[in-house]
C-alpha cells in the first residue's frame, strides 16, 4: 500500500506525539463529567446504554473488548437475541447476517441491514455491502437498533442498522494481540494511542491468514485504520481513515451426504459427473475486494441544541468470481448526514435529520472458463446509479414521570439507474417513500420497561438484484444477462417487550413483533446452487418471532458465574401466492446460544452452546429430505487477565458434529443437488494480548 505511505507515517507521527503528552493536561474530572453531558461523538458504554432505553423497542448493546477471542464478527456478536449469524465457512468470509429475515434471501448476504461505523453509512448507496471487510478488534461498541428501531435517516430497512463506534486514543494508549488456531489460523493486531489536551488519536493494523477447514478455503484479511478527534469548547470533530484488502477462495456448496461422508471436501474430490462439471480446483471460485474510507464528523451545541455533520467517501475495488461467472465492480461512493437536537422547556424534545448518498458503480461480467477459472468472453458492461436522500423528523413527548410518547416519519427516495453498455438497454427506476413510526415506553419501577411500537418499514433492491446473469456450467458461450425490473419491498410492524433487572443475578430483554411484508424480494438459484435472479413474491409473507436473552452474575465458591443466554424465535410464511402457507426458508425456527463462565482471581473458564433444535427449511417448497439438519455445537474457553496482560485458550465444536452452518436458498431443491456449506470441524484456538 505504497500510495498510503505519506498518511500511515503522519499518522504514526502524531500517535507518538500524543502518547507522550503531558498527562496534566485534560485531568479535572468535572471537565469528563461535562463531556458526558453533551453526548460526545464517541459515546462510552454507559451513554450508549442511556441513548438506547430511549428507544421504544428492541436493541442489542455489545463490548467487543469483553470478549475472549476477536477472530470473526461471530466472536463479536454471539449470544445476542435477535441476531442470526450463519457462517459461510468459519473464515473471514461472508457470513449471512440477518435481523427479523431482512435481506436473508441475498446470496450471499449482501442486503437487509445498514451497517454504520461511527454513526456514517458503510453500504454503498444502492444498499449492498461487503460484510468481511468489518474488523471487530477495532470496536468499542457495536450498538444494534434492530427492525424500525433504527435512529438514523436513512436506515428504512425491515432489519434495522448496526454501527460499530471505533476505539479512539482517549480509550487506550496502544494494543498488542497475537491469536493463532487450528486450521492455519493466525491473526495479529497492533495499536497506538494517545491524549493531549483536547487533542486524541489512535491508528491500528491488522492481519489475518486462515488456511481453512474445507479445501480450497484459504482466506487473508489486512486492514489498517486511524481516527483523529479534537475538542474545543462545546466544539468536536473527528476524522477517520479505514483500508482493507480481503480475498479469499470459495469451497462452494456440496450435496447433503457430503456433510457426513467428507465434510472438508469440495465438488471435484469425486468422479461424478456433477464433480467434473463444477470441479473447484479448476474453475478456482473466489473474492478479492480492496477498500478504501475517509470520513470526518463534527458536533456542536449545548444541552437544549446539538448538532451533528457527517461526510465521507469510499473506494471500493471488488472481484467476485462464483463457478460460472467473474463479476468485477468498482464504485464511488460520497455521503453526507446532519441532524439536529433540541430539548424543549418542558415536555418535549425533537430532532430533525437529513441523508444523502450516492454511488457509480462500473460492472463486468466474464464468463469463466471451466478449465482454469480465466475470464473467457464479457458478457456484460453496466454503468450503475444509485442514489438516496432522506428526511426523519422526530418528536418525543413525556406524558408523565413513567410514559413517554414518540414518533418519528422518515421520508424517502432512492434512485437505481442501470445502463447496459454493451446491449444498449437501459432501466431507471426510483421510489418515493414514507416509513413512520409510533412507539411508548413505561417505566413503571427503577431497572424495568416496557414499550410498544407500529412501523412501516422499506428495502428497494440492489443492484445484485437488478443485473441479473445466466451461465450454463457445461456452455460459457451462452453467458447471458439482463436488467431486472423490482418494486421495492415494504412491511408493516408491531412490536411489543420490555426489559429487566431484577439485581445483578438476572437482567432480561425481550422483543415480540410482527411483519406484515410486501413484495418480499425472493433470490432464486440454479441446479449447481448459483444465483440466478431475483423477483418480488405476487402475495404476502408474514415474519414474525420472539427475541429474548438472559444474563447476570451469581455468586459461588469464592468467585462468581457471569452467564447470558439468546433465544431468537422465527416464524416466517408465504401468505398467498405460489407457497401459501409454507415456511419461507433460509431462517432457523429456533436459535438458542448460551455461556456460563466461572470467574475467580483473574481466571474465568466455562461451556458454550449453539443449538438449532429443529430442521431448517431450505426451500420455499419445503422439499421433504432437503432441510439443514438441527445440530448442537459445545465449546469451552479459558481466559486469563491480570493487569495489561490477557489470554485464551478456546475451543470450539468439542464433540466435532458434521452439520451445515449454511446453504443455497431455492424455490425448490434437491439433497442430491450441490447446494450445502459443511461447518468447521473440532478446533482449537489461543490468543495473547498486551494492553497499554
Amino acid at each position: 500500500m505504497p500510495r498510503y505511505a505519506p498518511l500511515v507515517l503522519t499518522a504514526a507521527a502524531a500517535m507518538s506525539a500524543l502518547s507522550h503528552a503531558d498527562d496534566q493536561i485534560g485531568l479535572p474530572t468535572i471537565t469528563v463529567q461535562a463531556e458526558e453531558r453533551h453526548a460526545p461523538l464517541q459515546a462510552s458504554a454507559e451513554q450508549e446504554q442511556e441513548r438506547l432505553q430511549r428507544v421504544p423497542g428492541g436493541t442489542n448493546l455489545v463490548e467487543p473488548q469483553k470478549e475472549t477471542r476477536l477472530a470473526t464478527l461471530r466472536d463479536a456478536l454471539d449470544h445476542q437475541p435477535g441476531i442470526v449469524i450463519q457462517d459461510f465457512f468459519g473464515g473471514i468470509d461472508q457470513p449471512r447476517l440477518n435481523i427479523r429475515g431482512s435481506g436473508i434471501q441475498s446470496n450471499p448476504v449482501n442486503r437487509g441491514v445498514l451497517l454504520l461505523q461511527d454513526g456514517l453509512p458503510l453500504n454503498e448507496a444502492d444498499g449492498s455491502f461487503i460484510i468481511g471487510l468489518l474488523e471487530p478488534r477495532d470496536s468499542a461498541l457495536i450498538s444494534v437498533r434492530r427492525g424500525a428501531n433504527a435512529t438514523t435517516p436513512g436506515a428504512t430497512s425491515l432489519g434495522g442498522e448496526l454501527d460499530f463506534q471505533s476505539l479512539t486514543g482517549a480509550d487506550e494508549a496502544g494494543r498488542v494481540r497475537l491469536e493463532t488456531g487450528s486450521f492455519g489460523r493466525r491473526g495479529w493486531q497492533a495499536a497506538l494511542g494517545g491524549q493531549g489536551g483536547s487533542v486524541d488519536g489512535r491508528i491500528s493494523v491488522s492481519g489475518d491468514r486462515y488456511d481453512g477447514y474445507r479445501r480450497h478455503s484459504d482466506s487473508e484479511r489486512d486492514s489498517l485504520r486511524a481516527n483523529l478527534g479534537f475538542r474545543a469548547g462545546n466544539v468536536e470533530n473527528r476524522s477517520y481513515f479505514s483500508w482493507t484488502d480481503l480475498a479469499f477462495d470459495i469451497p462452494h456448496v456440496v450435496p447433503k451426504e457430503r456433510i457426513e461422508s467428507d465434510p472438508r471436501g469440495v465438488m471435484g474430490d469425486g468422479d461424478s459427473p456433477q464433480d467434473r462439471l463444477l470441479n473447484v480446483y479448476q474453475r478456482d471460485p473466489h473474492r478479492k475486494t480492496e477498500q478504501w474510507r475517509l470520513a470526518n464528523r463534527s458536533r456542536w451545541g449545548d444541552e437544549r441544541l446539538q448538532q451533528e455533520l457527517g461526510v465521507y467517501v469510499q473506494d471500493t475495488d471488488d472481484r467476485f468470481n462464483n463457478p460460472t461467472t467473474s463479476t468485477a465492480t468498482d464504485t464511488r461512493t460520497l455521503g453526507a448526514q446532519w441532524q439536529l437536537d433540541g430539548d424543549m422547556e418542558g415536555p418535549l424534545s425533537w430532532r430533525l435529520g437529513l441523508a444523502w448518498s450516492s454511488s457509480d458503480m462500473d460492472r463486468t461480467l466474464h464468463a469463466v472458463n471451466p478449465q482454469n477459472g480465466q475470464n473467457l468472453q464479457r458478457f456484460g458492461d453496466f454503468d450503475l446509479h444509485a442514489e438516496n436522500r432522506h428526511f426523519l423528523a422526530g418528536l418525543d413527548w413525556q406524558l408523565s414521570e413513567d410514559w413517554t410518547l414518540t414518533s418519528d416519519f422518515k421520508w424517502g427516495q432512492t434512485v437505481r439507474d442501470a445502463e447496459d453498455r454493451m446491449g444498449g438497454a437501459s432501466l431507471d427506476q426510483s421510489w418515493n417513500y414514507a416509513t413512520p413510526k409510533l412507539g411508548v415506553n413505561w417505566t413503571p419501577a427503577p431497572g424495568l420497561r416496557w414499550f410498544a411500537n407500529v412501523s412501516r418499514s422499506q428495502e428497494a433492491p440492489t443492484f445484485w438484484e437488478i443485473v441479473s446473469s445466466t451461465v450454463a456450467p457445461n456452455d460459457p458461450a451462452s453467458a447471458s444477462t439482463e436488467l431486472v425490473e423490482l418494486d421495492q419491498q415494504r412491511a408493516t410492524t408491531f412490536e411489543i417487550g420490555g426489559q429487566g433487572r431484577l439485581s445483578d443475578a438476572l437482567r432480561w430483554d425481550l422483543s415480540i413483533y410482527r411483519s406484515r411484508v410486501e413484495d418480499e424480494l425472493i433470490s432464486t438459484s440454479d441446479p449447481y446452487g448459483i444465483k440466478v435472479g431475483t423477483y418480488n413474491y405476487a402475495g404476502k409473507t408474514r415474519h414474525q418471532g420472539v427475541e429474548a436473552g438472559l444474563n447476570g452474575t451469581v455468586p459461588l465458591a469464592g468467585g462468581n458465574i457471569g452467564y447470558r443466554a439468546a433465544w431468537t424465535y422465527s416464524d416466517f410464511r408465504f401468505i398467498g401466492g405460489e407457497f401459501n402457507g409454507n415456511r419461507i426458508a433460509g431462517v432457523p425456527r429456533h436459535l438458542i446460544s448460551a455461556e456460563a463462565l466461572y470467574h475467580t482471581g483473574a481466571w474465568r473458564f466455562g461451556p458454550n452452546l449453539r443449538w438449532l433444535p429443529q430442521d431448517t427449511m431450505i426451500d420455499h417448497a419445503n422439499t421433504a429430505g432437503a432441510e439443514q439438519e438441527a445440530y448442537a455445537l459445545f465449546g469451552f474457553k479459558v481466559d486469563y487477565q491480570a493487569g495489561a496482560w490477557r489470554a485464551y485458550l478456546q475451543g470450539d465444536n468439542l464433540t466435532d458434529e458434521r452439520y451445515a452452518s449454511s446453504y443455497v436458498i431455492r424455490n425448490q431443491s434437491d439433497p442430491d443437488q450441490p447446494g450445502y456449506l459443511p461447518g468447521n470441524g473440532r478446533s482449537v484456538s489461543a490468543g495473547i494480548a498486551y494492553h497499554f
